[in-house]
């Protein structure tokens, strides 16, 4: 499984927007240049964004904000903007093969594994707000660890 790009760097611009704190601003080639991409895919990640309502764009020279405090975005919603989930409940049909329906419909071990995996990405998602990715690498680790149920997969240091 990959991440898109789109959701990568829609994400890392959420990111550098957060980082610039209430009310701060970020011009499209300020982003684009901050992020190493091109002006034309930071415009078009912003708009899908400010479309669904995470950024706000202002006239002129006052480039974007977050519409609303990083501690209120939550990354499950982000992600569904910029890509979707890894598994829908259609995956079945959407993946037969050659046939007309998939040869494993009725008893499937692989479905079960992706829809296992989809809960345990949209339980840290849903838990998960933009505030948090402001936090340093370490602080991440911390917090991720200290979600619980879930193993770490770094290592102690």
């Amino acid at each position: 499984m990959k991440l898109t790009s789109h959701e990568e760097y829609g994400l890392r611009c959420l990111i550098r927007l957060g980082q610039k704190g209430p009310g701060g601003k970020l011009t499209i080639p300020e982003i684009s240049d901050a992020e190493g991409v091109s002006e034309a895919y930071a415009g078009k990640l912003l708009r899908m964004l400010r479309l669904g309502g995470f950024v706000v764009a202002s006239r002129g020279a006052g480039g974007y904000s977050l519409a609303r405090p990083a501690n209120r975005i939550v990354l499950s919603d982000v992600m569904s903007l910029l890509g979707g989930r890894l598994f829908e409940g259609n995956f079945c049909e959407t993946h037969p093969g050659q046939l007309k329906s998939c040869v494993r419909l009725a008893d499937c071990s692989v479905r079960v594994l992706w829809r296992a995996v989809q809960e345990a990405v949209d339980d840290v998602l849903k838990r998960t707000t933009l505030q948090d990715l402001l936090f340093t690498e370490q602080q991440m680790i911390n917090w991720i660890e200290g979600l619980g149920e879930f193993t770490s997969p770094f290592p102690r240091q």
